[in-house]
């Protein structure tokens, strides 16, 4: 939460449900209006499609044509709650006919095919084409928190999505070898990032100077 960097197009992320969507909204307008080529892209939870945000702005988006893409990671729960019981007709992908746009349902732990619905999308929305509303299937395999144990899923339904975790899933159409340069160059990337941050010379809050002392 609350990752922004201007430099790398991350405007923010927002606590209030469906706010990233019309954040996203706005961009792909300013976009529009500067003709600067950029593409907007919302990424949120299948609860907010129960939001207002989520239809105010995927109406303007399909009157506008604006450039966007909205990614619904739908893995089947607003927090403890199961999406089938507060979405009504089950299809969070049909809701983009309504608004005039093009939508894909696919399966989120494959990371080849998101690419590719991905890649299409983004071509639609560069070519002045407008939004189009991608549904990735997906999971939680923990808890929505850390005090979360998630006890409200079936074990059952648990164990069965841990057997499509997307990782394992493409090490598999992956050689052995391309595995091996991938783990060593995001393994040998965390060690700078860690030696980064300790050269920083910060040093430890002295908790004896603590504000906040009985």
């Amino acid at each position: 939460m609350n990752v922004i960097s201007l430099e790398h197009g991350l405007i923010g992320c927002f606590g209030i449900v469906g706010g990233s969507i019309a954040a996203a909204t706005g961009a792909a307008l300013a976009s529009q209006l500067r003709k600067d080529g950029t593409v907007a892209v919302a990424f949120f939870g299948d609860g907010a499609t129960n939001q207002a945000y989520f239809h105010e702005c995927l109406n303007f988006a399909g009157v506008r044509a604006l450039p966007i893409v909205y990614v619904c990671e739908n893995n089947l729960y607003g927090e403890w709650t199961s999406m089938f019981h507060v979405t009504a007709g089950h299809d969070i992908a049909a809701r983009a006919a309504a608004y005039g746009m093009p939508a894909l349902e696919i399966d989120g732990n494959d990371v080849l095919a998101v690419r590719e619905a991905a890649g299409e999308a983004l071509e639609r929305a560069r070519s002045g084409q407008g939004p189009t509303l991608l549904e990735c299937k997906t999971y939680r395999h923990k808890g929505h928190s850390r005090v979360d144990a998630g006890k409200y899923r079936p074990k059952e339904e648990v164990d069965e999505w841990l057997t499509r975790d997307p990782l394992p899933r493409v090490a598999e159409r992956l050689d052995a070898a391309a595995v091996e340069r991938i783990q060593s160059r995001v393994e040998a990337e965390l060690e700078l990032s860690l030696s980064v941050a300790r050269a920083a010379g910060t040093p430890d809050p002295d908790p004896s100077a603590s504000a906040y002392k009985e």
